[in-house]
């Protein structure tokens, strides 16, 4: 029974909130990059669409079809991805993994949101949903870079 209680504590309310108010959910019309992101073990999925401008985000678009984690994940992505560095992505995706599976800080501002997901470290099989929207805009960065646009 302790496993259903873990279960409740995981999907708290804000994390509820958060999957329920999702930003950036429409695609761009004319993206430097799209990239979809999968996760294997539970099929969620994220698309990314972004554009870039002087190094940064400039616009963003989602298309989330996740688990209620890995949309609370791409909430919390969305409302602080615009104006970031390809840096400050990878910064971000790297210290939520650490988080999640080595005890790591919570990621830095504007990304310290995720903390609400400090509780699904125990629960590994939600892990790849969770990391998806970092993953898929790191790499859709990669792209607009290599397409030259950043």
């Amino acid at each position: 029974m302790s496993g259903d209680s873990d279960l409740i504590k995981l999907y708290s309310a804000r994390i509820l909130e958060l999957a329920a108010d999702i930003p950036h959910l429409d695609r761009l019309e004319h993206p430097d990059a799209s990239v979809k992101k999968r996760s294997p073990l539970c099929g969620s999925t994220v698309t990314v669409d972004l554009t870039i401008k002087d190094g940064r985000i400039n616009e963003f678009g989602q298309d989330v079809k996740a688990c209620a984690l890995g949309q609370a994940s791409a909430s919390v992505v969305g409302s602080a991805v615009i104006g970031c560095s390809r840096d400050q992505i990878e910064t971000a995706r790297n210290q939520l993994k650490a988080m999640l599976t080595a005890d790591g800080p919570v990621p830095d501002a504007p990304f310290e949101g995720l903390e609400v997901l400090l509780p699904a470290r125990e629960f590994k099989n939600r892990h790849a949903s969770i990391l998806l929207a970092l993953d898929a805009t790191l790499e859709a960065f990669e792209q607009a870079r290599q397409s030259d646009c950043a």
